[in-house]
């Protein structure tokens, strides 16, 4: 398990749709790619969408294949897993959809303000206990704000009860607008190929019983963020806990 982690690594470093800063490129400096994603890597000026926590990419992959008019960047911190989208992308031929390995928190250093068109935030882990660390909070909304063109929009597609009523009660809390929110996405006979989209964790949420939800909200651009002062009930499971059991299990962790 070890040398193939090793291997897709090595095969990372020379994939051309991936980017992987160094520690000294993003921190407290600008990444050389930063306001330049159009005319340096996608070669047009076509809208770009970010995906924050793209896992195995499946979702930027099949965005990609749906929108060949728009751009994607996946953007995980997690490599190997990454391997598996940027190595499928890569054999296709797609030119619309790249990743970018590193950590949230950096980027307004990797993207110039109203670069990015649209975020996708993917089943990312709820951090119940610290609301820093939610990819909802006010700390990252913050962030999106600075890199977000006018009028763009954020996606939440979430297994987690605890995660949704908290973006739910963060939005009501700042009065953002909500053009979509359902607790039952598919249960919701909301018809719609994009969200139809199912990753391969995603799938095993819905065999477990557990309803998909989905919000589309704006996060607005102005008004200082205020994080809601709500108690609200912790999930009765850990997604992050089965996420990193199935990926040891398929030798994807890392």
């Amino acid at each position: 398990m070890a040398k193939n982690k090793l291997a897709r690594f090595a095969e990372m470093e020379q994939l051309p749709n991936v980017f992987q800063p160094a520690h000294q490129e993003v921190f407290r400096t600008d990444y050389f790619l930063k306001g330049r994603w159009h005319s340096e890597v996608f070669h047009n000026d076509r809208p770009i969408v970010l995906e924050i926590g793209c896992g195995k990419g499946e979702y930027a992959v099949a965005l990609g294949n749906l929108y060949p008019e728009k751009n994607f960047i996946g953007l995980d911190i997690k490599g190997a897993r990454m391997w598996k989208g940027a190595t499928a992308a890569a054999e296709a031929g797609m030119t619309n959809v790249v990743f970018l390995r590193m950590y949230a928190e950096m980027l307004e250093s990797v993207f110039a303000p109203g670069e990015i068109a649209e975020i996708w935030i993917t089943f990312p882990d709820p951090q119940m206990a610290k609301a820093r660390k939610r990819l909802t909070g006010t700390r990252f909304l913050n962030l999106y704000r600075k890199i977000l063109a006018t009028d763009a929009v954020i996606h939440l597609k979430t297994d987690s009860p605890f995660l949704y009523t908290y973006t739910s009660a963060l939005i009501e809390t700042n009065h953002l607008p909500v053009p979509v929110a359902t607790e039952d996405l598919y249960g919701c006979g909301l018809n719609d190929r994009v969200l139809g989209i199912k990753t391969f964790y995603e799938k095993q949420w819905l065999l477990r019983g557990k309803k998909i939800k989905y919000i589309c909200f704006s996060p607005g651009k102005d008004s200082p963020l205020i994080e809601p002062d709500v108690e609200i009930e912790k999930d009765d499971y850990h997604s992050e806990t089965h996420f990193m059991h199935d990926a040891a299990v398929h030798g994807e962790n890392g």
